[in-house]
């Protein structure tokens, strides 16, 4: 098993939330953008089980429920009490008829469609809906999932923000952190802008945030990171290949933010990669251990569709790298001077 080390969510959650530094990413167990056999999703639980990994996250939306099934089935077979799981909630799931389902980018989906809700009720049965697809009750981190304006456009990121402070959503997370049901509350989000909006509404343990810090985007250095180590707010970075540029490079079928990628984009990947091949270092290793050297970013947490895949994101995350490479990225101009580095890794 590879020793991968341990990170705490923060100081102030009732009971810890450690975060082995690299964790699994439950999107493309949900069948993204094609299907999986079952027992190449079971196997690939298992050969991150076996690799050390101990922190797994999933939500709902993964497969309209299809990730947190399979996940049932591994947490049998899996040492609960090494474990942490996060899953979220505020999409809703409901039985409706062929023409309505709503799979997104997932492939072979139950009969199902979503529903925004970030309501008292809506989040209490979101937990709940979740607590029997795991089949466990221990569910550590709940996370409120993509209610910013990425998703709903501005106007629809305060309807959500008035439906989690006015209509009881806050309230049914503190409830549950309270009860000891959960651990730690936080929210999963593609900008970091709505997790700076909410820490100035209430008290929150932590962000997955989606695609925000990497090597191609240092924006929340400004203001999002600095605050988050003022509040003692852990941060688990989703998405370090910004939608898989940063892992394939800038081919011609590269994607960046779910899309196509720009030439822009693709120009300056190509500068990052000239930097790391000089080092003889592969940009897919750069970019998945660049966010871990700033200290409020505790765990990186790329996907994985089969056990290949799992050994790969082993592997770059313990490839070495010589401080000069983040050294000339920074000469470069190519990644923000003041961003701090995982040196020594």
């Amino acid at each position: 098993m590879t020793m991968i080390s341990t990170h705490t969510l923060n100081q102030r959650t009732p009971r810890p939330v450690n975060l082995t530094q690299l964790g699994f990413g439950g999107a493309p167990l949900g069948n993204l953008y094609r299907p999986i056999e079952e027992s190449v999703a079971q196997a690939t639980l298992d050969a991150a089980w076996d690799a050390g990994i101990r922190y797994f996250d999933t939500a709902p939306q993964y497969g309209l429920g299809r990730s947190e099934t399979r996940f049932s089935h591994a947490l049998r077979r899996f040492d609960g009490d090494a474990l942490t799981l996060s899953t979220k909630a505020g999409r809703l799931l409901e039985d409706c008829a062929p023409e309505d389902v709503t799979p997104e980018a997932f492939m072979d989906v139950p009969q199902k469609r979503i529903v925004f809700d970030y309501t008292y009720d809506a989040i209490m049965r979101s937990f709940d809906d979740s607590i029997a697809r795991l089949e466990t009750d221990q569910i550590d981190l709940l996370l409120l999932h993509d209610l910013d304006a990425g998703t709903h456009g501005q106007d629809g990121e305060d309807h959500n923000l008035r439906q989690l402070f006015s209509e009881g959503g806050y309230r049914a997370l503190t409830e549950l952190r309270e009860g000891g049901r959960i651990a730690g509350i936080g929210a999963g989000v593609n900008t970091w802008q709505i997790c700076s909006r909410l820490l100035g509404e209430a008290d929150f343990d932590g962000f997955l945030l989606a695609g925000r810090y990497t090597l191609l985007e240092q924006e929340p250095l400004d203001s999002f990171l600095p605050l988050c180590i003022e509040r003692d707010v852990g941060v688990i970075l989703g998405g370090p290949y910004n939608s898989g540029i940063l892992a394939t490079g800038a081919i011609e079928s590269a994607r960046y933010n779910y899309e196509p990628a720009p030439e822009n984009i693709k120009h300056r990947v190509r500068q990052l990669s000239k930097v790391c091949a000089a080092h003889n270092v592969p940009l897919i290793a750069a970019a998945l251990q660049f966010p871990l050297g700033h200290p409020a970013v505790k765990t990186v947490i790329p996907g994985a569709s089969n056990p290949d895949e799992v050994r790969q994101n082993v592997e770059i995350f313990e490839t070495r790298i010589p401080s000069a490479l983040w050294s000339d990225l920074k000469t470069e101009g190519l990644i923000q001077s003041d961003a701090p580095t995982p040196e020594g890794r």
